[in-house]
């Protein structure tokens, strides 16, 4: 018969943060394998060691401006009763 009648299966719905461009890849990418995350360490470690290089201390203030809503997170999530 023809191959242009076969039925393919929706996707599954994906959450809000798989569907961001680079954060959805790494997401992904972890789920499948959890030592990818291993991977990803030292790049970002790589990456924050050159921006220091190339832009000094501003790279730094921009790390710590990032950080500040990760610490007030983890403050409510560890003392939330």
């Amino acid at each position: 018969m023809s191959d242009s009648l076969t039925v393919t299966a929706r996707p599954a719905r994906r959450s809000f943060i798989s569907r961001i461009p680079l954060i959805g890849r790494i997401a992904r990418e972890i789920d499948r394998d959890v030592n990818n995350f291993f991977w990803l360490l030292p790049v970002v470690i790589l990456g924050l060691v050159l921006g220091i290089k190339l832009w000094g201390m501003a790279a730094l203030t921009m790390l710590g401006l990032a950080l500040v809503p990760m610490v007030f997170a983890f403050f409510i999530a560890i003392s939330w009763p």
